[in-house]
């Protein structure tokens, strides 16, 4: 507090920059960010519980590889809103100014660090389970061999550190963290200095990256379990654990594009045209952000087979409803084909009693019918 009353030092992360700021302790109140946090830590709570729950009673190596990255980004979901949550309560049931309690930005920067390490992990996460399940699912007998659950655990462990290590940037001096308004969390610090916009704009691009890796792996598996369930290898692999793991990744990845690609267009834009942040925006586009953490553990809640048998119990769900629908569909346009087909020959062929010794055609038999059709009837 010295620092700041005998001299005229004003610490980075508090100085009047293009990077907004505005004291305002009544934009929000402790009720609201208290019953957000606390929604989010009980949803990843329980869905962790779940988690380990199936994680002692599954025997399949890919489905519990697959069950260690989830924990991962339940267990950093929990931490971020625990981290962020703690400051952001505290600012408002204290309305503590931090230009006076911290002069020399060390709770700024952490909070900073934190905003970025957990805003990442939660993407590269994702970007790692669809990477994951490409593999196991385009070369299995390559995933099954080499990929121990050790080696799972560390994958997990290197996406904290990668991120961790683009946190820590600024505090090498690449970038810096800056105060935000209404004063109760710091972020990135938007100014025309190169290193500022340019980590701005790495964070940003780290995000589109690995959201668009999880999109594109994750379009190739499903097109790749729609040629294995339809296809002549259906009988010999015949895993509904691999649909319901990538039904669960496609819904992790939509709610991250949808609450995360705003934010991160947002910062490249800026980052780009070297402005400040527009703060109603800013607040916005955060906040949307942070729905991620309370939405994503509901997914493995709510979207599990055991979950979905007590929903309709006399639904089949040991085949996704979606590989019974393209069956359906399939086995329709098949039906229609030979009818219009056989109709039109019909139509063509003049009626001549002496030519009636044709054989007509012999009805279809199991061997001839598409193996996607066996499978569905089997």
């Amino acid at each position: 507090m010295s620092i700041m009353n005998n001299s005229n030092y004003t610490p980075s992360c508090y100085a009047n920059t293009t990077t907004p700021y505005r004291y305002n302790a009544g934009i929000n109140n402790v009720s609201y960010s208290a019953t957000f946090s606390a929604l989010g830590l009980i949803s990843n709570l329980i869905a962790f519980i779940v988690l380990i729950k199936s994680f002692r009673q599954t025997k399949n190596n890919s489905r519990s590889f697959f069950l260690i990255l989830l924990g991962g980004l339940v267990v950093t979901d929990f931490m971020g809103l625990l981290v962020t949550g703690s400051f952001v309560i505290s600012f408002y049931a204290t309305l503590v100014d931090w230009r006076e309690s911290d002069p020399t930005c060390h709770f700024c920067n952490f909070m900073g660090m934190s905003m970025v390490f957990y805003g990442l992990s939660p993407l590269l996460l994702g970007a790692t389970m669809a990477t994951q399940r490409f593999i196991g699912i385009n070369h299995p007998f390559a995933s099954s061999s080499r990929m121990t659950k050790k080696r799972t655990i560390s994958m997990v462990l290197m996406v904290w550190f990668i991120a961790g290590s683009i946190s820590l940037l600024p505090l090498a001096g690449f970038g810096s963290y800056h105060i935000q308004t209404p004063g109760s969390w710091c972020f990135l610090n938007m100014t025309p200095k190169t290193s500022d916009w340019s980590f701005a704009l790495l964070f940003s691009l780290v995000g589109l990256i690995s959201i668009a890796t999880s999109i594109l792996l994750n379009t190739v598996s499903v097109v790749t379990l729609f040629k294995v369930y339809c296809g002549a290898e259906r009988r010999q692999r015949s895993r509904d654990h691999e649909v319901e793991m990538m039904l669960q990744l496609i819904l992790i990845m939509t709610i991250s594009t949808v609450c995360w690609c705003p934010l991160l267009v947002f910062i490249a834009q800026t980052a780009v045209a070297r402005t400040g942040f527009n703060v109603i925006y800013l607040l916005l586009w955060i906040r949307f952000a942070t729905w991620n953490q309370i939405l994503d553990p509901w997914v493995y809640i709510l979207f599990r087979r055991s979950v979905l048998r007590i929903v309709n119990p006399n639904a089949d769900w040991s085949r996704t409803s979606i590989i019974s629908l393209s069956s359906t569909i399939r086995d329709n346009v098949h039906r229609f084909a030979r009818s219009s087909l056989g109709s039109t020959l019909r139509a063509d062929v003049p009626e001549d009693p002496e030519k009636s010794n044709v054989m007509p055609p012999s009805p279809p038999t199991s061997s001839s019918l598409s193996p996607c059709l066996i499978g569905s009837e089997s």
